[in-house]
């Protein structure tokens, strides 16, 4: 099943992601359909909270990225109840989208590696290093669990520029090649191609 994608404005992008266990309902359904999701939107990252459900999940599949940068190819994960442990490293920019603010993409600069521990969809528990884009996309799904966006992380002047933009988009005036849910009562859903 293909989740409509939690909008800019949403409140759940808000809240801080809850910890689930391995009885979690579900748990592997929504997995499932996290990953339907994510290709059928066109996204190499998926948080939980951008299909409306404010639990501590993200998954990931970065093969896209493998021409530009080879340590994505086959890299495909779950990461349940993750916490980033240290990021080192020079920070380096990179143009970030995300699927929950369609038609903005903004450069964020990140720290190289990351040390994350979390679990896999199988409760088997990790303590793993990353870097480069693999990294940043840990850390891009990772701050989704903490309630904060890529916008929140670039420049105010940029940040300034883009606003009108972000208020179009919480408000339902956008246009999606996906179903997207949005936080106001008036527009629920919409799609168009």
């Amino acid at each position: 099943m293909v989740f409509p994608i939690t909008a800019y404005g949403h409140p759940v992008l808000k809240k801080e992601a809850e910890e689930i266990d391995k009885d979690y309902p579900k748990l592997n359904e929504i997995i499932e359909d996290m990953y339907e999701t994510m290709y059928y939107s066109v996204g190499v990252g998926l948080a939980a909270p951008q299909v409306n459900l404010s639990i501590s999940l993200f998954v990931i599949d970065a093969d896209p990225y493998k021409e530009e940068y080879p340590e994505t190819e086959n890299f495909k994960q779950v990461f349940i109840n993750p916490e980033i442990v240290e990021e080192e490293g020079e920070e380096w920019e990179f143009k970030e989208s995300c699927l929950s603010l369609p038609g903005i993409a903004e450069y964020v600069s990140r720290p190289q590696t990351v040390r994350i521990q979390y679990f896999d969809e199988n409760f088997n528990f990790y303590d793993e290093k990353y870097s480069g884009m693999i990294a940043r996309i840990i850390q891009h799904e990772y701050d989704h669990l903490q309630g904060i966006l890529f916008v929140e992380k670039i420049h105010n002047l940029r940040k300034t520029l883009i606003k009108r933009k972000l208020t179009d988009i919480s408000k339902g005036n956008v246009n999606a090649t996906y179903k997207m849910l949005f936080g106001n009562k008036k527009k629920k859903y919409v799609r168009s191609l």
